[in-house]
């Protein structure tokens, strides 16, 4: 019995070792001598060092999965092309494990280790913001490829100089759902769930709701949770009798679901509303069906016949085995604008590419049309997906 519990213990441990190298890179903490060396990015040699923050682990994470899917496809791309000015492209992933604290660490050392020229992500709003001070402190620019608070780009009343984003903003996002539901479904009143901690769902709420009242609608009632939660019982109780036609839950796509599932279970039969955090294949296999009749804004349709779009998606899932979700999509998008400003800049520096950056208009990506406005938002198109029989299928397209 000793032999035999020796060995399962050593089978486990070799077993530990093989999974611990399979795990995405985490950042450690950057340390003193680290912060204080200059950011200037190393491109000189044959290569261009870029760097990506995702969740690659965690409760979002096909978010930075998928978004580091679409960049190695970039990248690989434009390899394939003799890379930028003639330098191959290096890619440089760390996962923030869903923690702004974390999106923080792993842009320092991006920008003050690895030396990048630049930098994309995150998805996640509070997570952007925790990195955008960095990139604007080392002059490095950042990209986020899908974090639609208007925060983001934003240090109070000025715009970020080093911080752009590829995506459309909230403002647009809550004005899109909440004339859809006022003009397209004819809902009257409407309820609302916002998960508190996250500036994502706090801001996307507030502006849905503003607009919604501008259009004459009624909120029935705001009630909160918090990422992380599991049992949603007393809030959808509370709300149950409000009879409210519908739910707007502009949160992540794990809370939904399971928010869905258990409105289910106490008879709630309003349809749900909600913004792109709920775009991932994983909100359909957590919902098991709950979410039928509901409609969500993101920035794609795998359904859009365009020859860019269908390209895109032969590509992603002849790399990956699976039809990209948004995510994908927009991290490939930020990649090539950020490859693109890189051809163009007069010379490899981040205050160059910076400048290249800014005057990014009429980009035709995957997800649309890409020009920066003024404070470094995206200008262009969102769509509708409704959900029938647990698949989301295109609805509309919303244009500014």
């Amino acid at each position: 019995m000793r032999y035999a519990r020796a060995l399962s213990m050593a089978m486990l441990a070799i077993g530990a070792v093989a999974c611990k190298d399979k795990e995405p890179e985490k950042a450690p903490a950057p340390t003193a001598a680290e912060t204080k060396t200059s950011a200037a990015p190393s491109a000189v040699g044959d290569t261009i060092t870029i760097g990506h923050v995702g969740s690659m682990t965690g409760n979002e994470a096909t978010f930075g999965q998928s978004t580091d899917n679409g960049i190695k496809l970039a990248v690989d791309e434009i390899n394939k092309k003799n890379g930028i000015k003639g330098k191959k492209v290096v890619l440089k992933t760390y996962d923030d494990q869903g923690k702004p604290e974390e999106a923080a660490v792993a842009s320092t050392r991006l920008v003050t280790q690895d030396k990048v020229l630049v930098y994309l992500g995150e998805v996640a709003s509070s997570r952007s913001i925790a990195m955008g001070p960095i990139a604007d402190s080392n002059k490095i620019p950042m990209i986020s490829n899908a974090s639609t608070n208007p925060k983001v780009t934003k240090d109070g009343d000025k715009t970020r100089p080093f911080v752009f984003r590829v995506c459309f903003i909230d403002p647009f996002q809550g004005t899109v759902m909440a004339k859809f539901a006022a003009e397209n479904k004819k809902f009257k009143k409407v309820a609302i769930l916002r998960d508190v901690g996250n500036d994502y769902s706090v801001g996307l709420a507030t502006f849905f709701t503003n607009k919604f009242k501008e259009l004459g609608g009624e909120i029935v009632d705001d009630v909160s949770y918090k990422a992380g939660d599991q049992d949603f019982k007393a809030q959808l109780t509370k709300l149950k009798s409000k009879n409210a036609e519908a739910f707007f839950v502009p949160g992540y796509y794990t809370e939904v679901a399971l928010i869905a599932r258990q409105a289910r279970e106490l008879g709630i039969k309003a349809p749900f509303l909600g913004g792109d955090g709920w775009d991932s294949a994983k909100l359909y296999e957590i919902a098991k069906g709950a979410l039928d009749g509901a409609y969500f804004s993101t920035h794609y349709s795998a359904e859009d016949t365009s020859p860019i779009v269908q390209e895109f998606i032969t590509k992603y899932k002849g790399a990956y085995n699976s039809v990209p979700d948004a995510y994908g999509v927009l991290g490939y998008d930020a990649a090539n604008v950020a490859f693109a400003a890189i051809d163009k800049a007069k010379e490899l520096t981040g205050q160059a590419v910076r400048d290249a950056i800014e005057e990014t208009k009429g980009y035709k990506g995957v997800s649309g049309t890409i020009t920066l406005d003024k404070d470094h938002n995206a200008v262009k198109s969102a769509v509708v997906i409704g959900v029938e029989k647990n698949v989301g299928k295109f609805a509309a397209t919303i244009s500014p």
